[in-house]
């Protein structure tokens, strides 16, 4: 079988397909690629499923060499990317030679970047998917210096005839997020809720795939709340805005855990969760209510 020899994987590299939906009953969360848009145009870019794996590299630099021809993709993130030395551009299918070295460098804008190769990375699946969990452990370990990681064979040996995809670099400035009112919104004052969508909220460094950590004003329970007593544990989905003791809250992102016991004050639309994806360390957010 062909293989792909990692020679730096960065400060992390997993493989990450659209997930494994479907096990949270035995405590496994979807976990998957946590920018699925970037993932999903890789794969097009290269002839693949969309759901075929590709490797999540958080902020770079990367490296490896093919034993094989390949074509690849490199989308998410922006940054320097060399094949053999010579500049390729992002969001771009690239023929690579057998032996050829690829090199990703540290990202200039967004945080994570999405390798794409022809065929998919081709390791063992676990409950039907490819993606490593880093909270549960479940899936391959994180890619290591000199990993030799295989590859597939090509669905089709054509590549989509495209030039460049129409794809504009991650946000570097404040972004907006959109969320739904959640379950527990009657736990907080009004007019915590008030500042969770007035409020600019940060991106503490802290964040993981598990959660996004944020910072700023911490928001407080109403005095109801307490008449509540602790809140058991409950079923958390991606997305989930919970809010522990400090009033700050995290937002659950791929790896989270299957249940939690402090409240949800909102969720974020599905369609806007590859936002934390490319958010940096320091970058502002906003809330806005999402539309029905």
């Amino acid at each position: 079988m062909s293989g792909f020899t990692v020679l730096g994987p960065g400060p992390l590299t997993t493989v990450q397909d659209l997930g494994r939906p479907g096990f949270a009953a035995l405590g496994v969360s979807g976990s998957g690629a946590l920018d699925r848009g970037a993932l999903r145009l890789g794969n097009r870019l290269v002839g693949n499923d969309e759901g075929a794996a590709g490797l999540e590299i958080t902020v770079g630099p990367f490296s490896g060499v093919a034993d094989r021809d390949v074509w690849i993709a490199v989308t998410g993130a922006w940054g320097r990317v060399t094949v053999a030395g010579r500049p390729i551009d992002p969001n771009l299918p690239v023929f690579v030679a057998a032996g050829k070295v690829l090199e990703i460098g540290p990202a200039e804008f967004g945080l994570r970047y999405y390798l794409a190769v022809s065929g998919g990375w081709n390791v063992n699946p676990v409950l039907g998917s490819r993606s490593t969990d880093l909270l549960s452990g479940i899936g391959p370990a994180p890619v290591h210096d000199g990993a030799m990681l295989p590859i597939g064979e090509p669905r089709t040996a054509a590549i989509p005839a495209l030039d460049i995809a129409p794809w504009s670099p991650p946000e570097a400035g404040a972004v907006t997020v959109p969320v739904h009112v959640g379950p527990r919104a009657d736990w907080f004052t009004a007019s915590s809720l008030e500042r969770l969508f007035a409020g600019v909220w940060t991106l503490s460094s802290a964040s993981n795939r598990v959660g996004a950590r944020l910072e700023g004003t911490p928001l407080d329970r109403s005095d109801s709340a307490g008449a509540h007593g602790e809140l058991p544990s409950e079923g958390m989905v991606a997305g989930a805005l919970q809010v522990p003791p400090s009033g700050l809250p995290t937002v659950l992102l791929a790896d989270h855990p299957t249940t939690g016991g402090y409240p949800v004050i909102a969720v974020v639309a599905s369609g806007a969760l590859d936002l934390f994806a490319q958010l940096r360390p320091g970058q502002h957010l906003t809330f806005r209510h999402a539309r029905p």
